[in-house]
């Protein structure tokens, strides 16, 4: 929203450099909740750490109905780290002066490439190349030339789903919170402020929910 004021703005009203910082300020954010909550860690967790501990609890039985709780400790560092930096960097566009750098299709599409490339990656490491893709075939070998290209089709396609989702609700809601800022400046605002700061949590909440149903698809090949 380059109509909009933006703290960094007052630096470069330049469109690339404003989601640039958006977005670093958005990782580091991440990266300090994550060294204060580790800061003093203690028995009894309490303030940064009691809230850092629920949240990766919570990541963590996510991945438990998904895949196991086996394979989902073993990939909740991923997830929770995709979900803690998809939320924040959701959630600063609705503090007045930031931009959300999500409404920027380069990082949604940037963070969707990344979630396909892994889990093919494991995909293959785990089965080897030969039975991964075999799986693609179908249950039916007769089928074979049928459903392979419909699975690479259907495959590609969670790129798409990934990063125009995300991009799409948080630039709404970036041009919703807009026009009710210009409108009613002062009290009305307050109730989108609770709408889309759900909504920050809600497609931070899809993105790890994805990430682990496509890790899974990956990982837990029938056998045919």
């Amino acid at each position: 929203m380059g109509e909009m004021f933006t703290f960094f703005g007052l630096i470069s009203e330049n469109h690339d450099f404003l989601f640039l910082s958006h977005m670093i300020l958005s990782a580091l954010i991440a990266v300090v909740l994550a060294k204060v909550a580790m800061s003093n860690l203690q028995l009894v967790p309490k303030g940064t750490q009691n809230l850092m501990e629920a949240y990766v609890n919570g990541v963590l039985e996510m991945g438990t109905d998904v895949m196991g709780k086996a394979h989902a400790r073993k990939y909740v560092a991923l997830v929770a780290t995709i979900g803690l930096f998809v939320f924040i960097a959701n959630f600063i566009g609705i503090i007045p002066g930031f931009e959300a750098p999500s409404a920027d299709l380069n990082m949604t599409l940037t963070l969707a490439l990344s979630v396909f490339v892994y889990y093919n990656y494991v995909g293959i490491k785990t089965h080897g190349i030969v039975k991964y893709f075999a799986h693609f075939t179908g249950p039916v070998w007769w089928l074979a030339w049928l459903m392979f290209p419909v699975e690479i089709v259907s495959h590609f396609s969670r790129i798409i789903s990934l990063s125009f989702r995300l991009f799409g609700n948080i630039k709404g809601d970036d041009m919703f919170l807009a026009v009710i800022l210009m409108l009613v400046p002062w009290v009305m605002p307050l109730i989108p402020f609770g709408l889309l700061t759900f909504g920050a949590f809600l497609q931070a909440f899809i993105f790890m929910m994805l990430t682990y149903v496509y890790l899974a698809g990956a990982i837990v090949v029938e056998e045919h």
